[in-house]
């Protein structure tokens, strides 16, 4: 405990320092006469290191080809990492630390929301560009109090729009008219979701039969299932985690329930494989951030360098949420002209068809990217590539 007590009271202290030397002038630290100082905040070791780890490759990849490049504005991107050790008071420190002794001109990071709202006040506050490339909350970027954090975006698309994306796959790309939805009733992110797909699919001219809720922790679906398959539903949307949509689609199989079934980046794991069977995945489909099948060309020169770094290992959606993230932030400083942050917050904000890795995007009002998403379909265990589909 007297290791913690001190652990917050030099945060807050250092807290205090930073705040206390900010003014109202545009922040144009952050770069000497060679380089351009960017902070990397990440999980780099604890429960979601992973997530880190993938994003810092997609991020190295991306500073090693634009400084080979020549850089930008003719000065090198200079990465100053940091680990947030997958907590919030840790990515705290770590923004404190990049702020006031780095003087870093913008920091990426961190992985998770959570991670990414502890260091918002303080990108605020000392007017620096923070940029999460996969923190999916809405307020992320919009407080709970509605108010925006004007230094703060994101490269992944919100929540809600993988409803969104999903509603509109299921009307205009497999063209059914009758759903149902099955969502995890304990959940923000599959209440989010059920709820942005049934508002989407029903502006599409379709209907919704039946709405049924699990509780995650669940292992026995199939009285809940039996009721949705006497709808008649042509299509069943499935917003949840894998633990349970694992069980949730083996069930629906065993009960002779054919039809598509849908979800989103909650089922992205192998787990889900091994709970559900590769047989009764088939004809089952998610929404993603990308997929290393797309046979876009610039998303397949992409994916040679990084096998070509990484001993033939495909790049997963953090790798390319990373290095998206690297080329977003350079397009900016490339527009604003230099270092001053507020001009590289306009740029930003600006940001109108650029493409990238996970998409071409445009920043809305709210600080988010408008950009398609990408559909991954299930084919003997194994995510194939379907569609790319437009908000």
């Amino acid at each position: 405990m007297k290791k913690k007590w001190a652990k917050m009271f030099m945060a807050s202290a250092l807290l205090a320092g930073v705040l206390a030397g900010c003014s109202g002038a545009p922040k144009s630290s952050g770069s000497d006469s060679k380089t351009i100082k960017v902070g990397v905040n990440l999980e780099l070791s604890g429960g979601v290191a992973s997530y880190g780890e993938s994003l810092e490759n997609g991020v190295d990849i991306a500073v090693d080809e634009i400084n080979k490049a020549g850089g930008v504005k003719g000065k090198k991107l200079e990465l100053i990492k940091v680990d947030n050790k997958s907590e919030a008071a840790e990515a705290t420190n770590g923004i404190i630390k990049l702020t006031s002794q780095d003087k870093v001109t913008a920091i990426i990071g961190a992985a998770t929301s959570g991670n990414t709202v502890a260091q918002a006040q303080i990108a605020n506050d000392t007017k620096t560009i923070l940029l999460t490339p996969s923190g999916t909350s809405p307020n992320v970027t919009v407080g709970d109090d509605g108010k925006l954090n004007e230094f703060v975006f994101r490269t992944s698309y919100i929540d809600p729009f993988q409803g969104i994306v999903a509603g509109n796959f299921a009307a205009k790309k497999l063209n059914v008219k009758n759903v149902a939805i099955f969502a995890d009733s304990a959940s923000d992110y599959a209440k989010g979701l059920a709820a942005s797909f049934k508002e989407t699919f029903e502006k599409d001219g379709g209907k919704v039969v039946a709405e049924e809720a699990y509780v995650a922790k669940d292992t026995d679906f199939r009285a809940t299932l039996t009721r949705i398959k006497s709808k008649n539903p042509e299509f069943i949307f499935i917003p949840g985690y894998y633990e349970e949509v694992g069980l949730i689609v083996k069930q629906a199989r065993e009960l002779g329930i054919t039809v598509p079934l849908m979800g989103a980046d909650g089922w992205d794991s192998p787990k889900l494989v091994e709970l559900a069977g590769k047989d009764a995945l088939n004809n089952t489909f998610i929404t993603n951030h990308y997929a290393s099948e797309d046979p876009d060309k610039t998303i397949q020169k992409f994916v040679t360098t990084y096998k070509e770094k990484f001993n033939g290992e495909a790049p997963n959606a953090f790798n390319a949420l990373g290095y998206d993230t690297v080329y977003l932030l350079a397009d900016a400083i490339k527009r604003a002209g230099g270092t001053d942050t507020a001009k590289i917050k306009d740029a930003l904000e600006q940001t109108k068809d650029l493409s990238l890795i996970t998409g071409k995007i445009s920043i809305d009002k709210d600080h988010n990217p408008i950009k398609s998403a990408t559909v991954l379909e299930y084919k003997d265990g194994k995510q194939v590539f379907n569609a790319k589909v437009n908000p």
